[in-house]
């Protein structure tokens, strides 16, 4: 206590009065408080940080690791100066009631936000930590973390204004339900993205890593990043999209999760054949369609079925259109199953069809149905390019073609 009047002491003894040597005693000691405060937080901060850094190198674990890059040490080291203020000011305030009063108000503020900004670098540390681990890297940590210290934040503020204002936590809550309104439509965007956040958690909506498409957001690739707000996703021309969070659950999207953990990517795609070349085949080339290897047996096994229906029926065969038949649409329709069916790069025990679609006035649309076993964007669109390439090239072989809009140049010609 002596410690802190030797400026009044020396100062009254060269003539200043008594108010005027306690005010400058008062303004030196604070100064050297502050000074030896900051001392105290530049040595506590060397001390912590770099032992903390070395301690961490030397261990096996990442976590201590993610405290140092989160800064946790630097915060710690901040609490003791603060306690140093904590017991010194008081004493040297003694003289004069309210500063005390308006002192400890500050000091405790200061200790609430050094306190939370400590809690959410631990936090940030654990959610680093647990996105190397394989059963978390694909959850919304960021979201848990934020949720939490928004739980933090909220109860954190609420302690200072009771503590700064003297007001009881009953009075406190009739306040807010007066406001809430206010606050509901202030903070919408931040209750909505609290919400979202639970749903798209708690339902399994989206998680990190998942190929999403989103038309309205112009969204389609893979997301990285999941908070309260907002989703990051980075699309396949490598720009980035942010959508806020709660557009996952009030929108529409696209999830393609559900094809990467299958066990095969589907192909729906069909080509169109024009309805005039569509016809019966003729007895006479029978045998030409039989030399496809892949349909030869089921153009004789059906060529038999139908000799033996129109002949216990009596067709006329002197016309084509009378009893059963073979068509060239249908012979190529079945080659492709076959074809399909056959193709290495289609997983055999998923859905594998050639379909018969509405025609319309552009042709008979012919689709393929199937699912590749190699999931891969690159190798898919290859087994696709060498499932239609052949396609493409079989047509003539069936006296079909396929519809293509007349060219400019192909009237000029005509």
């Amino acid at each position: 206590m002596e410690l802190l009047n030797w400026a009044y002491k020396l100062f009254k003894s060269i003539g200043f009065g008594h108010v005027s040597a306690t005010y400058v005693n008062l303004i030196i000691n604070l100064i050297i408080i502050a000074v030896v405060a900051y001392v105290i937080d530049k040595v506590a901060k060397r001390i912590l940080v770099v032992g903390f850094t070395l301690f961490a190198r030397k261990t096996k674990t990442s976590f201590d690791d993610f405290l140092v890059t989160n800064r946790t040490p630097k915060f710690v080291a901040h609490l003791i100066p603060i306690l140093f203020i904590y017991k010194v000011v008081p004493v040297a305030l003694k003289d004069f009631t309210y500063w005390e009063y308006v002192f400890s108000k500050g000091i405790a503020t200061f200790l609430i936000l050094i306190s939370l900004w400590i809690v959410r670098s631990i936090f940030n540390a654990i959610g680093d930590h647990l996105k190397l681990q394989p059963d978390y890297n694909d959850k919304p940590i960021d979201s848990y973390v934020q949720l939490l210290m928004l739980i933090l934040w909220i109860f954190g503020i609420t302690a200072i204004v009771l503590m700064l204002f003297d007001i009881k936590f009953q009075n406190l809550l009739a306040t807010f339900g007066a406001i809430s309104a206010v606050v509901i439509i202030i903070f919408k965007d931040t209750i909505l993205g609290v919400v979202a956040s639970i749903q798209v958690t708690i339902n399994d909506i989206v998680r990190i890593g998942d190929w999403i498409t989103i038309e309205k957001f112009g969204a389609d690739g893979d997301v990285i990043e999941i908070n309260l707000a907002t989703v990051k996703v980075k699309n396949f021309d490598n720009t980035t999209t942010t959508i806020p969070t709660y557009s996952l659950v009030s929108d529409s999207f696209r999830n393609w999760r559900g094809m990467q953990s299958s066990n095969g990517r589907r192909i729906k795609r069909h080509i169109l054949i024009k309805a005039n070349t569509v016809r019966f085949v003729h007895r006479d080339e029978i045998k030409e369609f039989s030399k496809i290897q892949l349909i030869t047996a089921y153009i004789e096994q059906r060529q038999n079925d139908i000799d033996k229906y129109n002949a216990q029926n009596g067709v006329d065969k002197s016309l084509s259109l009378n009893g059963r038949n073979l068509t060239n649409l249908g012979l190529f329709r079945k080659y492709i199953n076959c074809y399909i069916e056959t193709h290495p790069g289609v997983n055999k025990d998923m859905t594998i069809m050639c379909r018969h679609l509405q025609p319309t006035e552009k042709g008979i649309p012919i689709e393929i149905y199937l699912f590749t076993s190699d999931k891969r964007w690159i190798n898919h669109e290859y087994i696709m390019a060498d499932i239609f390439d052949h396609i493409i090239a079989s047509v003539a072989y069936f006296d079909l073609e396929i519809f293509e809009l007349p060219s400019g140049k192909g009237y000029i010609d005509a």
